[in-house]
Parts: C-alpha cells; structure tokens; sequence
C-alpha cells in the first residue's frame, strides 16, 4: 500500500523547539516563551499574530515538550461540545492509569463568542487543563477581559523574508523543490509576505508542476506564468503596490468615486490583504475628510469591521461603500494640518507648566498652592463658555493653528469659532 503523501508544511514542520524558525524576540535563549518551555511548568497564554506565523506549531511543541495531550479545537468550526468533549478527555487524562496533563489549543479564539469563552474559565482556573488561545485579531478587544487575565499574551511577528530564505532552503534539501532563479527566489518572498503557509502552500504547487514539465529550474518568467496575472499585477512590497495605494488615495482625496473603486477593485483582484485596504480607508477619512465630515471616520470603521465579520467576498462590498462615501464626502485637512503643526511647535517651543488656574486640586496642600484657583467652570457661564478665558500656558498667546475650511460641517464650525472668538476679544476689552 502506498503511504499517504504529506504536505510539505507538514514534512518541515519543526519537531522541536531549536527547529521553529523566527519569533527569536520570544524563543532566543532568555526570552519569556523559551524560560517558560524551560520551566517545565506549562502556563495558560494566547498567541497573537497574522497567519502562518507558527501559532499552532509551538502550541503543538508546548504538548510535547510538558509530555501533555494535545487537544485542538477551531474556533471558526467548533461550539460548546467541542468544549465538553475537551474537558472529558483532560479528566479521563488525569485520572488515568498513566495521569497525563491536557493543553487545549483553540485556533482563531477571537470568532468564539462571550458565554462560549467563559465555558472555558472554571476549567482554567481548577487546572483541568492549560488553555492556549491563537488570533490574528487584538485580543484585548475580541477576548474576554476574564480570560484573558488568566492567560499571557505572547505577540508574534510575521516572517522576516531571512526566515522564508531559510523555508526554501530546507525544502529544497529535502529534495521537494528544484532550484530557484534568484528572481523568482525573490518574487515567492515576497509573495508570501512574512507567511510560511502561503509560501510552503505556493512551492509545493510550483514543485508539483515543474516535475509534471520536467523542468530543473524554476525561473521568474516561469513562475508569473505558473501562478497567473494575480503574482504578476500583486507584487506586494513592490512600486507597482505603492503606486496604486497612492492612486486610490488620490482618486479619494479627489472626489472621483468612478476612480476611487476602479483602484480599490484592481487591488482586491490583485490580492491586497482588504484588511490592509480597511486601514487605509480609515486614514484616508482622517486626513483628506475630517471633521467637514465626521461621519466618514464612523463609515470607514464600520466598513472595516463588517470585512471581520463576513470576510471575503461578502465584505469586500462594505469597502466599497466606504470608498464611494468617502469620495463623495466633502474634504478637510485641517485638522490633520493642525495637528502637525502643532507637533512641529511643541517640539520646538519646549515644556511650558500648566498656569495654576488649569491644575488639578485634590489635595488640601495644592488648594492651598493656589491650584485651581480662579478656575471658571465653563457650565456655570452663559452658553457654557467662559468668555475671555485663557487656556494655553501663560505668555503663550500662538497663532491658530486649527483653520476649518469652507466645506461641509467645517462651515458651521468656523461660524462657530469665530463667535467664540469675538466674545472673548469683547471680554478682554471690557
């Protein structure tokens, strides 16, 4: 009978520790998670990091290297029995003939829900089992604050195009990929983009069609036309991947909606991580649209978050709206243009102190010290607003550095300001 083929991801999947490759800011002889493999004392943690980073590798040698059952469970496919299931096999583990300690591993932790997290908590808590969670998402907004106390946070980093080299080169000793030319070396790296399992995934299919061609050597002409217009149009990390970045920018900033989504739609086509475009998407409503529109900003977050939630392709039409809206919108730099300007001169202006009336008093002695005193609380003033009140440190009178443009709510809230203004110059002169 002949043997089932493996993957190559799984034939250079590393068996111990010394083979994982990158994440040395955490496994480098002194750092946290090699002192903690070292402890011989297994700990409840949560590893955060984009794909193909090494999450389920090193949660696998944590099982082997504390000789304890591994149990795995995916978030994205897997409920409450599940969990049950988990915690009968960790009891029957423990009070076994041969007691065996049990680590749960739940892939993409951040796609169970609240009341499915807390199942988790007694069992962490009795020792039943080591919990160890992996999402790609900030666990500080998609864990529960319970479970995530019990639980370190080790946060890992996407493969340095060094750690890919390295990939490529214990696949070819192992005979599964031929040669490379060093631009088509260079073009898989970055492809990849820091992500081992894309990488792994691409060479075993180009090995498999080489072979198929009797090719020796995989050269980059080869590889645009094995892999198609998606690596040739997409090169990410490339000019070509700036320059159209920068055109749906501009498209945007220019109000051309027709444009703007002719750009965003080439880079989804291309293959452009959306999340990277969501983000995008959020700067480009702070900088070019700002408070002329403030509903832009909310627009372009939710965009972002509906992408979380339904992915691809489904969600890809939220950033599209996106996009539209913020084309549409009426534009303002001004509060971008304000903010750097007034980084430019603090930084060169220096520390001023905060004038006493501005301090805070919570104690007796700063009362005395005159903190606070003269305070105006602008509620107890006419339309709460303490004409002629003086914020900045004392003689420091600066220009204005916010100036609202003409545009959208913008136009209110120069009106607004220059009222404001006018009462204060009247209070002065009084």
């Amino acid at each position: 009978m002949t043997a089932p083929h493996l993957p190559l991801a799984e034939r250079l999947r590393p068996r111990s520790l010394a083979d994982v490759i990158g994440q040395r800011h955490l496994l480098a002889a002194g750092m946290p998670l090699r002192s903690a493999f070292e402890s011989g004392r297994p700990h409840s943690c949560i590893f955060w990091g984009p794909p193909g980073v090494g999450k389920t590798t090193i949660a696998r040698l944590m099982a082997q290297s504390f000789d304890a059952q591994f149990i795995a469970i995916s978030a994205v496919l897997g409920g409450v029995k599940d969990i049950r299931e988990a915690v009968e096999k960790a009891e029957h583990a423990r009070t076994g003939l041969q007691p065996q300690s049990t680590i749960v591993f739940v892939d993409e932790v951040h796609r169970f829900n609240k009341s499915q997290q807390d199942a988790f908590l007694p069992h962490v808590e009795s020792g039943l089992f080591t919990f160890v969670g992996a999402t790609t998402e900030n666990p500080s907004f998609e864990v529960n604050s319970a479970l995530l106390s019990r639980a370190a946070v080790y946060v890992l980093q996407p493969l340095s195009e060094d750690d890919l080299a390295e990939l490529i080169a214990r696949a070819q000793a192992l005979g599964a990929v031929p040669p490379l030319e060093d631009a088509a070396r260079q073009r898989l790296l970055a492809y990849a983009d820091g992500d081992a399992r894309r990488l792994l995934n691409t060479l075993e299919t180009l090995a498999v069609t080489a072979q198929a061609q009797g090719l020796t050597e995989i050269s980059d002409a080869w590889l645009l036309k094995v892999l198609g217009e998606r690596m040739r149009r997409y090169d990410k990390g490339g000019e070509q991947f700036y320059d159209t970045i920068s055109a749906l920018h501009k498209s945007v900033r220019g109000s051309d909606p027709d444009a703007a989504l002719y750009w965003l739609v080439r880079m989804l086509d291309g293959g452009a991580d959306p999340r990277y475009l969501a983000r995008r998407l959020v700067r480009m409503a702070n900088e070019d649209i700002g408070l002329a529109d403030p509903r832009a900003l909310r627009l372009a977050l939710d965009a972002a978050e509906v992408y979380e939630r339904l992915g691809s392709p489904e969600g890809e039409l939220a950033l599209a709206e996106a996009v539209v809206y913020l084309a549409v919108a009426p534009k303002s730099n001004a509060v971008y243009r304000a903010y750097n300007e007034m980084r430019a001169f603090v930084k060169k202006d220096g520390t001023r102190p905060v004038p006493l009336h501005l301090r805070n008093a919570p104690t007796k002695l700063m009362k005395d010290l005159d903190y606070g005193k003269a305070y105006r609380y602008a509620h107890d003033e006419p339309d709460a607003f303490a004409a002629g009140e003086h914020y900045f440190p004392d003689g420091l009178t600066p220009p204005p550095f916010y100036r609202p443009v003409p545009r959208g709510l913008e136009i209110r809230i120069g009106d607004k300001l220059r009222e404001l203004q006018e009462r204060n110059i009247r209070a002065a002169n009084k």
